[in-house]
């Protein structure tokens, strides 16, 4: 007992030691580094620096502060940031967590006040889940879609722009002021990005990046092919602009014919969830069996994986990459 208070003793001793030796020690310190940075940089390290001003771009992942440091920290949140960028969405990451956190949480309250059963009501409460990020890919695909249908009409302008002689750049311009959105709010950054003073290479290489569109990467890579090694950039186009138009008619077909197969897919994926919806809404009694007993929730599981997994299959079997 006598050992352990003249341990504490000396321990606090050295604490009150250190700390008085390093209060003592710090203004000598600090002015010192004070001195040094007025040799160094002519000024004090408080002082305000003049006509300067802080350019870098910052990301805003959520209004709510906690939530956009800890979103920063993910290397998922950058991932969905582009894909609502590409989107063309006035959403954030922070946003899409909360709406889909919440609506999960509201739809399984009110799924339970109906049901009365955890099990259904978890399952059932999850199918809201994907849908606010199924929106988001349903908007990007579509954008995309109109930009690859404007594109060639869009290499039309550039090559007619060439051929009277203005710079690759120039015609950049008279596009962005001439197409429509989707492609001319894209052409407008690339512009502005090299009146900016970014290189020409990376201005394209960003398109690229908001914009991955197989098309528009086959034009980028032209366009650099032709910087480096010279040629006729207006005849590149132009075969490029038929080519487009060739493949965009080519998919259009594909998606007539194909068409057949994918109203099949979701007629069988919908139907036993719209017959099971109505046989509740008319005999309740009769198919609550399903999550009542045991064997019930069995079948229900079973048929819920299968139908998902028929409903992948014939997506996957009408996919048709042109």
């Amino acid at each position: 007992m006598v050992l352990l208070l003249v341990v504490a003793m000396l321990g606090v001793a050295a604490a009150s030691t250190a700390f008085l030796l390093l209060r003592r020690s710090g203004p000598n310190s600090a002015e010192v580094l004070r001195r040094l940075h007025i040799v160094a940089w002519g000024g004090p390290p408080d002082a305000p620096e003049p006509n300067t001003a802080d350019v870098s771009k910052t990301e805003v992942l959520s209004k709510i502060p906690w939530l956009n440091r800890w979103l920063a920290g993910i290397d998922i949140a950058s991932r969905i940031r582009v894909l609502i960028a590409q989107a063309d969405l006035d959403w954030s990451v922070g946003g899409l967590l909360i709406t889909t956190v919440f609506g999960w949480i509201g739809s399984a309250c009110l799924l339970y006040l109906r049901l009365r059963a955890i099990a259904p009501t978890a399952l059932l409460s999850l199918l809201y889940v994907p849908l606010p990020t199924m929106y988001i890919l349903r908007c990007r695909k579509k954008r995309f879609a109109q930009f690859e249908t404007q594109l060639p009409e869009a290499l039309d302008l550039l090559v007619s722009s060439i051929r009277v002689g203005h710079s690759f750049m120039t015609a950049i311009g008279f596009l962005s002021q001439e197409s429509r959105d989707p492609l001319k709010a894209e052409f407008v950054k690339c512009f502005e990005e090299q009146n900016y003073g970014v290189d020409l290479r990376t201005a394209l290489l960003n398109l690229g990046v908001r914009m991955p569109v197989q098309d528009l990467h086959i034009f980028v890579a032209a366009v650099l092919i032709q910087k480096e090694s010279g040629g006729n950039l207006a005849e590149v186009l132009e075969g490029l602009s038929q080519t487009i138009r060739d493949r965009v008619r080519l998919k259009k077909q594909v998606s007539v014919h194909t068409a057949q197969g994918r109203a099949t897919g979701w007629v069988l994926a919908l139907l036993p969830v719209i017959l099971g919806v109505a046989m509740y809404m008319v005999h309740p009694e009769g198919i609550s069996i399903l999550w009542k007993r045991p064997i019930g929730l069995k079948l229900l599981y079973t048929a819920g994986g299968m139908n998902v997994v028929g409903g992948l299959l014939i997506r996957q079997i009408v996919k048709i990459q042109v």
